[in-house]
Order: C-alpha cells, then structure tokens, then sequence
C-alpha cells in the first residue's frame, strides 16, 4: 500500500529540534570522541592563549592564598601540586575556570568576593571537580558530536526536495544548544558541587562556606539570565541544591 505523508513546515521544524534528543550519544559516553591526549594538548593551547592575554596578578597575597588553598586541597585529592598549574590572574572576573591537564585559573574578582578563605577553596575545590569528573573531555566529545550531527542532516537536507532547508537546519542548532548543550552543562556543573563540597570537608574546610559564596554572588550579580538560557543553575537553585547535598 502506497502512504504520501505531507509533511508541513511545523513538523519538519519540530522533528529537526527534537532530533538531537534521540540520535547523539549519552552525554557520560561524549567523551570517548575526544582522547586524554588530544584533550590535554587542547586545554594547553587554551592555557597558554589565556595567560598571553591575561596577566598574572602581583598581589602577593592573593597569590599566596590561591597557590596554599590549591595545594591542601590538590594533596587531598591524592595528587600532587607539582603536578598542576593554578594561576592567580588579575581580572575583575568574579569566576574560576579549570582545564585538562591540571591547570586552574582564579581571577582577582572572585578572591574579592569571597570574604573567606573558605568560600575561596568551595570555588577552587569545584574547579578540581570538574577535573576529576573528566567534564572538558565530555563537553568537547558533546560538541564534536553535535557538529557530526549538524553536518549529516544538512547533507540530507541537501539531497531532498525540502522548501524549509535553512530553518530546519536553524531550529536544530536551537534543538541542540537548549535541548541538550546547557542542560548538560547544569548538570556537570553541579556534580563538580558535590565533589567539591566532599573535597573541602575531607580537606578541613566548611562546606557551608560553598553557600555564603553564592549568597554573596547572587547580590553581586542580580541581573542573570534565566536557568532555561544559562549553562549554570541559577543561583536560587544552586543555593538550593547546596544546602540540599551539605545535610544528606
């Protein structure tokens, strides 16, 4: 029996979003489509663009208090502080940042929000997290797959008569950038929190000092971009979700 399926501009729309959902791989297996090597020699050369464009600060004391956080909390870990790179640079940022290979960058922002040394290590022990849990491999495996994707479908797109070519291919990047690239992101975000969060207690630290933090950053930054658009919880939720893994 012969079926003719019309297949109007809302459906082609609406399959093209939905269909990152169901063809890329897990999000815990992305990172295989990214080796530690290729990985490390990427975190590298990022490394090196950021700290030629970025000075090192020469607070004495600011650097002192990120290189002694870092290594009690690196030792913690079972690693060794020789072994990695943190760097305390000097930009108004209120934001850390970590890299393959065991590099760490704290701006001058964020040591002057944080109005402990405690609230300090939340945010260096959440950058060791994501390190731990292999996050930048799997966002780049993520992202390497996306754009396998997005090429396929493009070819296909090509090789058929369809009218919509360009907003399908439109509504797909959209499919895929909030369908599955941020809320990938919230979740890495906040596994690295609860790694974090038992590295500074094993580390002597006060886990509760992680929630000060972001008290403090939410006065700081009040004007944020909804949780839906962001690749980090919003800091209600966040906050929420803190104080939720310091009491199990």
């Amino acid at each position: 029996m012969h079926c003719t399926c019309h297949l109007t501009r809302r459906r082609l729309l609406t399959g093209a979003a939905a269909l990152p959902l169901a063809t890329l791989p897990a999000c815990d297996r992305a990172s295989v489509l990214v080796s530690e090597a290729e990985a490390a020699r990427m975190g590298a050369e990022a490394w090196e663009r950021i700290r030629a464009e970025t000075p090192e600060s020469d607070d004495r004391a600011f650097r002192e208090t990120v290189q002694g956080l870092s290594t009690r909390l690196i030792e913690t870990a079972g690693g060794m502080p020789s072994d990695w790179d943190v760097v305390a640079f000097d930009s108004d940022q209120v934001n850390a940042f970590a890299l393959p290979g065991g590099r760490i960058g704290v701006f001058r922002g964020l040591y002057d929000l944080a109005q402990s040394p405690d609230q300090l290590a939340a945010v260096i022990g959440h950058e060791i997290g994501h390190l731990q849990a292999d996050h930048a491999r799997e966002r780049m495996g993520n992202a390497r797959a996306q754009n396998a994707l997005q090429r396929v479908v493009a070819f296909f797109l090509r090789q058929s008569d369809i009218e919509f070519d360009e907003e399908i291919m439109a509504a797909l990047g959209l499919g895929l950038r909030y369908g599955l690239a941020l809320p990938y992101g919230r979740q890495q975000e906040l596994e690295a929190d609860r790694l974090g969060l038992t590295l500074m207690r094993d580390a002597g630290f006060q886990p509760q000092a992680a929630v000060q933090l972001w008290e403090g950053m939410q006065a700081a930054q009040p004007n944020r971009p909804p949780e839906f658009l962001a690749t980090h919880p919003a800091p209600q939720a966040r906050i929420r979700e803190l104080r939720e893994m310091i009491e199990a």
